[in-house]
């Protein structure tokens, strides 16, 4: 019998501190009794003036609804989010997440001041577009990019237009275009 010890790495540094801030976000906001999703954790229309609409715009994408909420969104980002990083480093994955956050909040506070947004799906579908562009080399788009972008980005055309849910299609939208245009940009660096 080997006794062989088995090591447990932090493989994906900034995948897991962020998923570990979305969980501690949640669990204060369930102990604030949502006082924290509301002044912290979520993104709206207000001043420009206030510096806490800075810090809105940085961690709405930390802020969940519920357990559900989170657990739909961080399954997705550890399992893309890791290989991500791996592949285009921790750099990267902070700089494609901090400009989905603030996009999207931006984005959010012209086009819907009356709502609240908040949750990590815009970096999620980030993650999605960037993961099916990592194959691409010297000029060639992989088939599997156009599908998952057909695919993804197509259902929250048709579910913007046609469903009335709370679900937030165009930041969806928002986000998968932030990883389509950081793939585009990281591959471009690697050639």
């Amino acid at each position: 019998m080997n006794n062989r010890k088995v090591n447990i790495s932090f493989n994906s540094p900034v995948v897991l501190s962020f998923v570990v801030l979305c969980f501690l976000s949640l669990l204060l906001n369930f102990m604030t009794n949502g006082f924290t999703n509301q002044h912290i954790f979520s993104v709206y229309q207000s001043s420009f003036m206030n510096p806490m609409t800075y810090i809105r715009l940085l961690f709405h994408v930390a802020g969940h609804a519920n357990w559900g909420h989170l657990f739909g969104n961080i399954t997705l980002l550890l399992l893309l989010g890791p290989l991500l990083e791996e592949k285009y480093g921790t750099a990267s994955m902070v700089v494609v997440i901090f400009s989905t956050a603030i996009l999207t909040g931006i984005l959010n506070m012209i086009f819907s001041p009356s709502s609240a947004l908040l949750g990590a799906s815009g970096v999620v579908f980030a993650f999605i577009i960037l993961s099916s562009m990592t194959s691409i080399k010297n000029g060639s788009i992989p088939l599997t990019f156009i599908l998952v972008v057909v695919i993804y980005i197509g259902e929250e055309i048709y579910n913007g237009i046609f469903l009335q849910d709370n679900i937030s299609n165009f930041t969806h939208i928002i986000g998968g275009m932030v990883g389509a245009v950081c793939g585009y940009l990281l591959n471009k660096k690697k050639q």
